[in-house]
């Protein structure tokens, strides 16, 4: 009989995971801009490709602990879905926030910024909500519609690296990461004006992958006898 790995352990892998994944998108960021010479083409491919290397090696690597969720969006979706309690749900949320903050700070000691930062980056409007609605409703289907387990590293990984280049926000896709994201006054950084319409869109979008992919990717019921 499968056991479930403790809470503690669980919740230790999606703090570690969501620290690491902050780490890496902010520092490759960092990385990038400094390596780039302006062009910031070259610097989001290559935000892009760390953001994605990280993203396979992570899920597949904590996937067994805790699932690998490393996003608010995704725990809540578990608990509508009946596949965690709400109870954990909490931890998890309060543990990828913390994570990502805390990523957030490893970044900018690992590039000798200063470790407390407010970023300047603006990140508003329609469009921008409208890409966070579609990045995360693209995110949810590909949690949900997945059939294989070991399928989950390579489609999620996929799919935020595509959504980094063809959604205008470049794809944060999670509220954790979000707010990480406005603790940074570097490539990767939004104004903490902006994190409140990131995040309801990104709820939105997360709702409508919910009900859609819910509906879309159900079991086949087998037919009726008569």
């Amino acid at each position: 009989m499968h056991t479930q790995p403790s809470l503690a352990r669980r919740g230790a892998a999606e703090a570690l995971g969501s620290a690491l994944l902050a780490a890496t998108v902010i520092g490759s960021g960092i990385m990038a801009e400094r390596l780039a010479g302006g062009n910031l083409a070259v610097a989001l491919l290559a935000n892009t490709a760390a953001t994605v290397a990280v993203l396979v090696v992570l899920i597949a690597l904590l996937g067994p602990v805790s699932g690998a969720h490393f996003n608010p969006l995704v725990s809540a979706v578990a608990v509508l879905r009946r596949r965690l309690a709400i109870g954990d749900s909490a931890v998890y949320i309060a543990l990828q926030a913390a994570g990502c903050c805390a990523g957030a700070v490893l970044a900018h000691a690992m590039f000798e910024l200063p470790l407390l930062q407010t970023s300047a980056h603006v990140r508003t409007g329609p469009a921008q909500w409208l890409a966070e609605a579609v990045a995360s409703f693209g995110l949810l289907s590909v949690v949900i519609g997945h059939r294989r387990s070991a399928d989950a590293p390579w489609l999620v990984a996929a799919w935020i690296g595509a959504a980094y280049w063809f959604t205008a926000s470049t794809s944060f896709a999670n509220p954790a990461i979000t707010l990480a994201r406005c603790l940074t006054d570097t490539f990767a950084g939004i104004r903490p004006a902006d994190v409140p319409g990131f995040v309801l869109a990104q709820c939105a979008g997360a709702a409508l992958g919910l009900g859609l992919g819910g509906w879309l990717f159900a079991p086949a019921r087998a037919p009726e006898r008569r």
